[in-house]
């Protein structure tokens, strides 16, 4: 009997967590009761199993990639750059625009804040980004020259690996034959083992992510979600509209190839992306479904991919505007256009280099607030769909991620014969 493929086995997961994690929601067990423990080590084991790869995955690809490039890597990062720029100012500018249509933080004509008191327990959200600034952010990309390697690696600072290792591809692609050679081999039987190991970490993934579902919802429920319901439902259009609207245009009308097919190629990597709600946990899965599944080359996806998992956050950026808005408008700030204009700017500089920081998120949004003088307390009311809206927008990450390989393939002159139109009857 055949096996079921793996992302009906995900879905499946996905659709029994949400069953089992409202069941528990309805019964309300204490987090130290023994099947709420059991299914949160269940989920932090896949998670640790996916971050366990992504550093030797990252860097192997990127090394290989960069060296087998030549003086097509000028090219390559221009494209994948124009790209990331683009896609973010499209994300940010349809986020803006549903905001001021919908009026998310207006209810029956009175601002939302006057009638929906902050949660309670804020503490721990205002402490990771109490003090925050724009000078913060900017810091942020001086952890691109890391003064200690395995430093960075130990802190989890993606965008210093991914430096070293574009630099460290660069001048191996410049060695001698022999040598070139021997590393190449070297770094491309490192590249196997972690594939290998990837794929038998995704064995596991249907258990991981039924952990991970149900642990969330069982925290969260829906009924905290009812009072935040329009802002929920017009962040999800938002990102919708950018996913299915102005990426799949750009894949139809710019890369050539066929939006349908490839949202199938990469079902595995976003319902993964969705339940683990982190983009470079879910790099090994994003690789592998582009070279298996899409049919990039390994030296675009080697490149491109771990380059988007760190720096291409169109969902995130998306988000940061508007929660931004939504926020003013729940408190009352009519926002001038030169203050939106401010928000649209912040929003496109932190999707750039925040991934690699804890609650990402919140430290560009307090920074936002900061820029449009509202409080900090203000981000108490996120903290109500934060969860479910973050993984919602992880998968939005994770597919501009793989359009960006896409496109920069086709731009490379490969053929991508798995995501072609299908021809024009009586073409």
């Amino acid at each position: 009997m055949p096996r079921l493929a793996l992302h009906w086995q995900i879905l499946i997961a996905i659709a029994l967590g949400g069953v089992a994690g409202l069941w528990l929601s309805s019964v309300s067990l204490p987090a130290d009761h023994g099947l709420m423990v059991a299914l949160k080590l269940i989920g932090q084991l896949f998670m640790n199993a996916l971050r366990l790869l992504v550093i030797p995955l990252v860097v192997s690809s990127i090394i290989l990639g960069v060296s087998s490039l030549g003086e097509e890597i000028g090219r390559m990062g221009g494209n994948t750059f124009a790209y990331y720029i683009g896609s973010s100012l499209a994300a940010v500018i349809i986020g803006v625009v549903c905001v001021n249509l919908i009026a998310p933080g207006i209810v029956n004509g009175a601002p939302l804040g006057s009638v929906l008191p902050l949660p309670a327990d804020t503490s721990a959200a205002l402490a990771k980004v109490q003090d925050k600034s724009l000078g913060d952010v900017l810091g942020l990309f001086t952890s691109m020259v890391p003064p200690n390697l395995f430093g960075a690696a130990l802190e989890g600072n993606m965008l210093g690996l991914i430096v070293f290792s574009l630099l460290y591809g660069y001048f191996m692609g410049r060695l001698p034959a022999p040598q070139r050679e021997a590393q190449q081999a070297f770094w491309g039987g490192a590249q196997h083992i972690m594939i290998s190991m990837t794929q038998l970490v995704l064995r596991f993934a249907p258990a991981g992510v039924f952990a991970l579902i149900a642990t969330t919802l069982a925290s969260t429920g829906f009924a905290a979600l009812l009072p935040m319901l329009w802002f929920f439902l017009t962040v999800l259009l938002a990102l919708g509209l950018h996913m299915f609207g102005a990426i799949s245009l750009f894949l139809w009308r710019i890369a050539r190839v066929s939006p349908r097919r490839h949202l199938q190629a990469m079902v595995p990597a976003l319902l993964t992306a969705f339940s683990t709600a982190s983009s470079t946990a879910t790099l090994p899965v994003t690789l592998r479904a582009l070279r298996e599944r899409a049919g990039v080359s390994e030296r675009v996806s080697g490149m491109s991919a771990p380059l988007g998992a760190s720096m291409n956050m169109d969902g995130t950026a998306l988000y940061e505007c508007a929660a931004a808005l939504f926020l003013a408008q729940a408190y009352g700030l009519d926002l001038s256009l030169a203050q939106q204009v401010t928000v649209v700017l912040i929003a496109l500089l932190t999707g750039f280099g925040m991934a690699g920081i804890p609650a990402a998120s919140l430290v560009a949004i307090a920074v936002i607030l900061a820029a449009i003088g509202l409080p900090l307390e203000a981000l108490g009311l996120l903290l109500i769909t934060d969860r479910l809206l973050d993984m919602c927008r992880t998968a939005v990450n994770v597919y501009s991620d793989s359009v960006a390989a896409v496109f920069v393939a086709s731009r490379e002159g490969e053929a991508l014969p798995l995501l072609r139109p299908d021809p024009t009857p009586g073409a």
